[in-house]
């Protein structure tokens, strides 16, 4: 008998089963965890807006896009980085003027835009407005490697709340407002780009005042807080589809 073989052809066996017992093991934590998904890559981030964008009153790694990646990151969904292009005053010509500064490239993997208070409160040609909010979505879209499903939108904040706007007809600001955030929900609507509404969010600053920053005008870290908690559904289903 040729103990050689023998014994050659046993170690062979025990290999073949420590990989079927292997793939087995394998097929059995897959079974537990069928929704169980791959490890999400970083992601980069483009905030567009104005001075909410980049929290005015406020230490700027307060502001919502900050918080936001926080949040993201909580998550275990890491940003590899996240730019702002946003200022305190912007309409949305200063806007499409600072992007064009900017100069921004288009591989982001998430867009964000928030602009036209100041467009309001300018007392603008709305028509300005439902022009220029149009292209600004689809530059962001182009930012986003043509993705419209990268995009998300957020609703314009009602400042007549503040104490700042108290003797400024705070009922004609809201009007104003809602017809703004109207004319954004539906170009969005036109690109399927969701838009998430923290307008209502905004208006509890008239009874909490720790909602608003020194300024008595502009959100508090505590708001923007209350922002992210809102739009984390949305921004997690762009990112894991």
């Amino acid at each position: 008998m040729n103990f050689k073989a023998f014994f050659s052809n046993i170690f062979i066996l025990i290999n073949i089963s420590l990989l079927l017992l292997s793939g087995c093991n394998n097929d059995v934590k897959k079974a537990e965890n069928p929704n169980s998904s791959p490890e999400i890559e970083s992601i980069s981030y483009l905030a567009l807006g104005d001075s909410y964008t980049i929290g005015t009153g406020i230490n700027p790694e307060q502001s919502w896009p900050y918080q936001l990646r926080d949040s993201l990151q909580t998550l275990d969904i890491p940003l590899q980085k996240t730019d702002i292009i946003a200022v305190n005053g912007w309409t949305t010509a200063d806007l499409q003027n600072g992007i064009n500064e900017a100069k921004p490239d288009s591989a982001y993997d998430l867009v964000s835009l928030l602009i036209g208070v100041n467009n309001q409160y300018q007392g603008m040609d709305i028509d300005f407005y439902r022009k220029e909010f149009r292209e600004l979505l689809e530059q962001a879209i182009t930012f986003a490697n043509s993705d419209a499903d990268r995009i998300f939108v957020i609703s314009i904040p009602n400042y007549g709340v503040t104490p700042f706007a108290e003797s400024r007809n705070p009922d004609e600001i809201l009007q104003e407002i809602e017809t703004y955030n109207d004319i954004a929900e539906k170009i969005a609507a036109e690109y399927n780009i969701p838009i998430v509404n923290i307008t209502s969010i905004s208006e509890l600053a008239a009874k909490d005042s720790t909602l608003l920053a020194s300024d008595e005008l502009h959100p508090s870290a505590k708001m923007y807080a209350m922002w992210v908690e809102k739009m984390l559904p949305t921004v997690t289903q762009i990112i894991q589809p």
